[in-house]
């Protein structure tokens, strides 16, 4: 069984159903909508849609409100649950393909997909676990004048055409195996949004498998909000505070250790294919 959880706030209903309509798989059993901004409606709308459980709540932060599902997920007993944006779509066969590919791969317990913006270019949804340095040069400074460190980074210089076991996965599709999330715990809820997604993805790394999985594409209109925000951006530095303060800010050898080792199958799979 699979269950998925959304999280949404003031979201757009076009937005909404366009994701619903991905999720149609036999496979997933319940669909929970945690609405932040307890919007008329949405929970209008969720009234006529199959399988989703609408749950409104005061605005309690991403990682708390996906939480909630969590938990009645692995009550339900389900062997996987997805954390999903609204803002995502993809393939309505893709969740059996995901599925097929935890079942062959019990070490895996976590994945995300090979994922593109709307206009087919390539999202970096996997990245090197973040240095307070290379935060605070991509947050303020162009990236001209840091490239080289912001492509590293990004491992922008590989194909993303293989599987590849990397401790940072972006939030906006985490597919996990219950049965390791629940012994891991779910999302940190010190981080009320952003940075929730890497910790999480870190301590999941600890025990298991966090994979990139690029059979599957998926599309995410990421719009990269605390950019463009003034509110968001302070929730977004706030939140990379705690996550240094947590995981050490200079000092990390976790960091270093997981960073090298990301740089180095990167390399090995890179020279694998050019003997070939």
């Amino acid at each position: 069984m699979i269950t998925v959880s959304i999280v949404t706030f003031h979201t757009a209903i076009e937005e909404l159903q366009k994701c619903l309509q991905s999720l149609t798989s036999s496979h997933i059993e319940y669909i929970f909508i945690i609405d932040n901004s307890q919007e008329d409606y949405i929970r209008a709308f969720c009234a006529t849609q199959p399988k989703v459980e609408y749950i409104p709540q005061d605005n309690i932060g991403y990682g708390a409100a996906h939480n909630l599902a969590i938990a009645k997920s692995i009550a339900r007993h389900a062997t996987y649950h997805l954390v999903l944006n609204s803002d995502v779509y993809f393939a309505p066969d893709s969740i059996n393909a995901i599925e097929s590919y935890m079942d062959e791969h019990p070490d895996v317990g976590q994945l995300i997909p090979n994922t593109i913006y709307p206009n087919g270019q390539l999202q970096h949804v996997v990245r090197l676990l973040p240095t307070p340095a290379i935060q605070i040069l991509r947050r303020f400074l162009p990236k001209t004048w840091f490239q080289k460190q912001n492509n590293q980074f990004l491992l922008r210089d590989w194909k993303h055409d293989k599987p590849l076991n990397v401790p940072f996965h972006m939030g906006c599709f985490m597919f996990f195996r219950n049965c390791i999330l629940e012994k891991t715990g779910g999302f940190d809820e010190t981080f009320f949004m952003y940075m929730e997604d890497v910790d999480l993805t870190r301590r999941i790394h600890k025990s298991a498998k966090t994979i990139f999985w690029p059979k599957v594409t998926i599309v995410h209109n990421h719009k990269r909000e605390s950019y463009k925000n003034r509110r968001l951006l302070k929730i977004h530095i706030k939140s990379a505070i705690s996550y240094f303060n947590k995981w050490g800010w200079f000092f990390d050898k976790e960091r270093s250790e997981w960073n090298r080792e990301v740089l180095q199958d990167i390399c090995s799979s890179t020279e694998s294919s050019v003997s070939r």
